[in-house]
């Protein structure tokens, strides 16, 4: 054949495939251009002037990793659309004279193209976009914008070397399949739809289990340590179930409305119904990929964006006031260093707008029965339902709190931050407290929120309880005994960087005390938005990718089963359907396959609800009002998107299947 034949048909193959393959195309562009953005980004210099940069730059890196895997799959799954809408155009080259490796070759070129198309316009559109990205990073951060330009030359070859191979692999596999098969099977491929598959109840009731047992661990995991390993095995299990379900599940569920006669034997019923069933193999992959895309893209925009409208609060439960000095011993043993900062506050002309002082003891235990224990050689795993118990006298409540409450010897009061104690009676160290009120409200102490583990504020009677507890966990943990310790915060109607400046002076004083800790608020507000905020874009980044992922397994499913479907339409209307019966029975299809995976993605994201709250509580974010709101609003605008691309693709799929232009 004539030298440059190949590279000119494949190009018309591409051209005249355009309706398919443009879609494909510019599915590659945009995840070339994501996966540089990424890539680039972790290796962008303005990192470094970021709190947090490191945190950010290896959650971006996890992102990127996530993006190529994802690539590799969602590649491969929309070219196997492509690969069996041509099978037969390659069956009919096959008849015509060309061999194998002629179609091989075609098929090669044709990658090429694809390849080099997506990799420059997805590159270009990368590095287009990477200032812009890297810009809104800033903003949500609260960065000042950088001027000049970057380019990472690291990014470009990473991409380059990535998407070469996938493309590479996925030749692979299109020149396996088209050699694997005779030129008839080849002819007939695209006419070819999946035998009726039997109903496996087995796998179908295994999908229960598995989705019973992700739900079971995402509603009662109580323990906020453990809460963080159960959720990756509740995904697990509910990514396994969701498939299962679909699988095997929609396979049986549509032989049990087959066999109910009065749903069955109506028209658009009946077409609707013996079409699923009999492609349900495939459509059920295809269903799942949708389920599990939607769940994802609900789950990180809904987290994130309630950690970014939350995030006041969050700073507010780490930082209960703008300063905060933790010292060892009990406040009156260390009124000296605190009468040192109120000079300083003077020589600085700090105005403090309000102060507070209290004595306090903190110590782990494990709930043992109805008790708890408090020992050196018990060890605290994430099993354990592991508590810090954190004791302030009364006295100390009511002056900080303003409060006038009293307390008998053996009452004591109850704050809980992150997991309920739900006993009527504290018993530790052999001896039993009992509550009287659950408090709404606490003293901060920004240490202890910043631990994971669930922390019980307990107001004690007096000073003589805490000693007595002092001593106790002090023979019980020896070495490894909490002192007691007193803090000393207050608040300043002073800007941000006077804040910070007299946080510098500060440290200067304490300098030659050791046992001391000072915490600022206005440092933590820059950290925790910087880390957030990179959170935040990261989570609408790759939303905005499952997103696109989602829209075109869709269309592409649409479109292919249109393509099957369109024959079997036509001998329907000339045994007697009408049109409207054809359209009536097409929506009911569409209907019932559109919606099923966005049915079962809002149960999963349900089911998760409490799991994500425990997470979400131990960053600090308490507000589950909040995050119910954002999932309910991100739900809600996942779901006009859905409606939108069903107007889109059901109208498409008339068209293919009714004849119409």
């Amino acid at each position: 054949m004539r030298r440059g034949f190949y590279w000119k048909l494949a190009a018309g193959n591409i051209r005249k495939n355009s309706k398919t393959y443009l879609p494909y195309i510019l599915t590659c562009i945009v995840t070339v251009a994501i996966f540089y953005i990424m890539r680039s980004l972790t290796r962008n210099p303005g990192l470094n002037n970021i709190i947090g940069g490191s945190f950010i730059h290896n959650v971006l890196a996890l992102g990127s990793a996530v993006v190529s895997i994802f690539a590799v799959i969602f590649l491969f799954y929309t070219s196997s659309f492509l690969m069996k809408r041509r099978k037969k155009e390659f069956g009919l080259f096959n008849i015509l004279g060309m061999e194998r490796r002629h179609l091989a070759r075609v098929a090669g070129w044709e990658t090429v193209y694809v390849t080099l198309a997506g990799l420059f316009l997805g590159v270009m559109l990368g590095i287009a976009l990477d200032k812009a990205m890297f810009l809104v990073m800033l903003r949500i951060t609260g960065r000042e914008v950088a001027l000049g330009f970057f380019v990472s030359g690291k990014a470009v070859m990473d991409t380059v070397g990535i998407f070469v191979s996938i493309f590479a692999l996925i030749y692979i596999h299109s020149v396996w399949q088209i050699c694997r098969v005779d030129p008839i099977e080849l002819l007939r491929a695209g006419n070819v739809g999946e035998e009726e598959p039997k109903a496996k109840w087995l796998l179908a009731l295994l999908g229960l289990c598995f989705l019973g047992g992700g739900y079971t661990i995402a509603i009662t995991t109580q323990n906020p340590i453990a809460s963080v390993m159960m959720f990756f095995v509740a995904v697990l299990l509910v990514i396994l179930g969701t498939y299962l379900l679909f699988v095997a599940g929609s396979i049986a569920l549509l032989k049990l409305l087959r066999k109910n006669k009065r749903f069955y034997y109506q028209t658009k019923h009946f077409v609707s119904v013996s079409g699923m069933i009999y492609r349900m193999k495939q459509n059920a992959v295809g269903l799942a990929n949708i389920c599990i895309l939607s769940t994802m893209v609900l789950v990180m925009v809904s987290t994130t964006t309630s950690m970014m409208l939350g995030m006041e609060d969050i700073i507010r439960n780490r930082y209960p006031a703008d300063f905060m000095l933790y010292l060892e011993g009990k406040s009156g043993e260390r009124e000296g260093e605190m009468e040192a900062v109120r000079r300083l506050q003077k020589e600085w002309a700090m105005p403090v707008t309000r102060e507070w002082i209290y004595t306090y003891l903190a110590f782990p235990a494990v709930r043992e029965g109805e008790g708890f224990s408090v020992k050196r050689d018990r060890a605290f795993s994430v099993e354990d339902d592991t508590y810090t118990f954190f004791f302030i006298t009364l006295s100390d409540y009511n002056a900080v709190m303003g409060e006038e409450k009293t307390l008998q010897t053996d009452e004591i009061m109850i704050y809980s931050n992150r997991q309920k104690f739900d006993g009527s009676v504290l018993r530790l160290f052999e001896k039993e407290y009992h509550v009287v009120e659950r408090l709404k409200d606490f003293v901060g102490n920004g240490l202890y929120e910043s631990m994971i583990s669930a922390t019980q504020y307990v107001v004690v009677p007096d000073e003589e309880t805490i000693d007595w507890l002092y001593e106790r966990q002090k023979e019980s943990l020896e070495d490894f005994a909490r002192e007691i310790r007193c803090v000393y915060s207050f608040d300043t109607a002073a800007g941000e960087e006077e804040q910070m400046a007299f946080y510098y002076a500060m440290e200067d004083l304490f300098a030659a005390d050791e046992g001391h800790e000072l915490e600022v608020r206005a440092d933590g507000r820059k950290a925790f938005l910087d880390i957030n905020g990179g959170l935040f874009f990261i989570g609408i980044f790759l939303g905005t990718l499952f997103v696109m992922a989602t829209v075109l397994i869709i269309y592409y499913k649409q479109i292919s089963e249109g393509y099957e479907d369109k024959k079997r339409f036509e001998i329907l209307q000339k045994v007697g359907m009408s049109r409207a019966e054809v359209k009536a029975a097409i929506r009911s299809q569409v209907l019932t396959v559109f919606f099923l995976p966005l049915l079962l993605a809002g149960i999963h994201v349900v089911a998760a609800f409490p799991l994500l709250s425990k997470l979400l509580a131990l960053l600090n974010l308490y507000r589950t009002g909040l995050y119910m709101a954002c999932t309910a609003v991100c739900f809600l605008s996942f779901g006009i998107m859905y409606v939108c691309i069903y107007a889109l693709t059901a109208k498409n799929y008339y068209r293919i299947v009714s004849g119409t232009k």
